[in-house]
């Protein structure tokens, strides 16, 4: 029991690490300037892959949807490499316990140019700024190579402006909307007239780790002459369960209903659209979907680890298609399954390889897969 208490605590911490934007850290470059206690991190990253069929590799050579439902007749065997998911942050904390965290990497703009990814400050239960949604938890996902996971993981997985409260393991927040009309017309016209409203239960009990959330939001458009709103909502599930002191299972399920920004990696690659307007009727409706993954890990010792992970999402077109929308295109359920082998050879250096199979199917049934291998070597400090 006292082993498997250690490793609960050690995802419990890796979790809430997570959650603030320093996920990944084997340590940091401590120091004091004046008053306020500093710290900087980050890493160096080289990222490899291979493409065994269609080139589905995006910045920091992670797998795409985009285009694999076509992918048959497409040229075969693409190579890639590079460095951009490197990252810099630097954290400060004031004597009277305000603490301010700023970080970022190099994937913005397709990737060379740096991205901001955290910029918030926190004290005592209230924080500000941008981080993890709340409505994000990675308890229950599987540790993959590809920086953007498998599909199906517990929320937006993505960071947003936002206020959010924490108390004990609850945490509430109202954050910046995410949402998409099907149609362009709809996305020129929509607007956002409420933020959205998320709360969050993290948690643990001896070997289990768990979380759940839900999430609410308005989908509004007007343009000018006519215009309508709905209500849109998600959820999800997320545990991991240590077995042995060697392994770990872990998973999540999610449904969401006129939110599927925050079904991870569903429609064309990271969110569907969230409604559509009838023309017949100039009223929003909305669009729904559902998801989930589950995976093991396994603890070999000497600093090695062998993960494997499967991960799914479906989006359901049918009203949209019985009311004349065009989403014959729109990709119905995307899935992987991603396998690796992690290594670190010396402290604060980690290196892996990682073979992937990426499927995607259309509303019109159009399907297509791809088969990845992927390398990587990370630099900690």
């Amino acid at each position: 029991m006292q082993s498997n208490n250690k490793l609960r605590m050690a995802i419990r911490a890796t979790a809430a690490a997570a959650m603030f934007g320093v996920a990944g850290q084997a340590g940091a470059v401590s120091f004091t300037a004046g008053d306020y206690d500093m710290a900087v991190y980050g890493y160096a990253r080289f990222n490899a892959s291979y493409d065994v069929d269609s080139n589905q590799a995006l910045s920091t050579r992670s797998g795409s949807y985009s285009g694999l439902a076509t992918n048959s007749g497409a040229a075969e065997g693409h190579f890639g490499a590079d460095a951009f998911q490197s990252r810099l942050g630097v954290k400060a904390t004031s004597p009277e316990g305000v603490m301010v965290n700023i970080e970022g990497d190099f994937r913005g703009s397709g990737g060379g140019s740096f991205r901001l990814r955290h910029a918030y400050g926190s004290y005592q239960n209230i924080l500000a700024g941008q981080t993890w949604s709340n409505f994000t938890s990675f308890v229950g996902n599987t540790s993959t190579l590809d920086f953007d996971s498998l599909p199906g993981v517990a929320g937006y997985q993505s960071r947003t402006p936002q206020v959010r409260y924490t108390s004990g393991p609850l945490s509430l927040s109202l954050e910046d909307p995410r949402y998409s009309f099907v149609t362009t017309a709809a996305n020129d016209i929509s607007k956002n007239g409420m933020p959205t409203l998320t709360a969050r239960l993290e948690d643990s009990a001896d070997a289990l780790s768990y979380s759940a959330a839900v999430l609410a939001h308005q989908i509004a458009y007007d343009d000018g002459t006519d215009d309508d709103s709905a209500f849109g909502f998600a959820t999800f599930v997320a545990a991991k369960m240590a077995i042995t002191d060697m392994i770990t299972v872990q998973g999540s399920l999610s449904y969401t209903d006129g939110a599927n920004s925050y079904l991870y990696r569903s429609g064309e690659n990271f969110g569907a659209a969230s409604a559509y307007v009838d023309l017949a009727t100039g009223s929003v409706e909305t669009i729904s979907g559902y998801g989930g993954s589950i995976g093991a890990g396994i603890n070999m010792g000497g600093g090695r680890s062998v993960n494997i992970g499967y991960g799914l999402v479906t989006v359901d077109w049918d009203d949209a298609e019985a009311d004349g929308v065009a989403v014959q295109d729109q990709s119905e359920t995307n899935s992987a399954v991603m396998a690796n082998y992690k290594w670190t050879p010396v402290k604060n250096v980690m290196m892996g390889v990682e073979y992937q199979f990426l499927s995607r199917e259309n509303v019109s049934g159009v399907d297509g897969d791809a088969s990845r291998l992927l390398f990587a070597a990370q630099y900690n400090f």
